[in-house]
């Protein structure tokens, strides 16, 4: 369960998804002090994106996408000149409602938004998942390499974790971060790739896990 108000990261090109793994380096004073607040309470954090234009005012508070994911930080590292690395877990997708500037940093009153999954959805995903890990799969052999599914993984962890690797435009992932649901999300992320997978490019993950 979210607390009524969390810290607010935003970034231009950054959106985390729940249950999905997001290492930042952190060097802005304000967000230091974030960082440091948040090892101090419940290491929690929201993530959200900046929307376009965003430069004209970036040191203060340009306008961001009311729908976020809120992280909590399982790994951190201090650095000597007061920089900090940490590793965001993504726990749970929220609105923001409201903010508050009482830090140096954003604050935002927030409610949560669930996303359980219907027992009658389940097959559906399972169908939607065998669909998506075949356009992976020909995307990726495309490119030269042996495609390889951790069919250990669950259905919605999987679709979250292409949303966010996947070299997809922050507008896309932002679109997919805000679909109603895991069925939702995935249908979503197959047409994409369907669209994608029209151009001669093969698939390119993020991070160096794929390209």
């Amino acid at each position: 369960m979210l607390p009524p108000t969390i810290p607010l990261f935003p970034l231009p090109n950054a959106v985390l998804f729940p249950n999905v793994f997001m290492p930042l380096h952190i060097f802005e004073t304000r967000y230091r002090a974030m960082v440091a607040d948040t090892l101090d309470g419940d290491r929690i954090i929201g993530m959200v994106l900046l929307k376009p234009g965003f430069e004209k005012d970036y040191g203060g508070r340009p306008p961001v996408y009311p729908v976020g994911c809120a992280g909590v930080v399982t790994h951190s590292e201090p650095l000597a000149d007061g920089r900090y690395n940490i590793v965001l877990r993504g726990i749970e997708k929220f609105r923001i409602t409201g903010e508050e500037d009482s830090r140096p940093y954003r604050l935002g009153r927030v409610e949560p938004i669930a996303e359980p999954i219907l027992e009658a959805d389940r097959m559906l995903l399972r169908q939607s998942r065998q669909r998506l890990e075949a356009l992976l799969a020909a995307a990726i052999e495309r490119g030269g390499r042996d495609p390889k599914f951790p069919p250990a993984v669950a259905d919605e962890d999987l679709v979250n974790a292409l949303a966010q690797y996947l070299a997809l435009e922050p507008l896309e992932r932002q679109a997919l971060l805000e679909r109603n649901g895991i069925l939702a999300r995935c249908r979503a992320l197959i047409e994409l790739l369907e669209i994608k997978t029209l151009t001669p490019r093969g698939t390119t993950w993020k991070g160096g896990a794929v390209h």
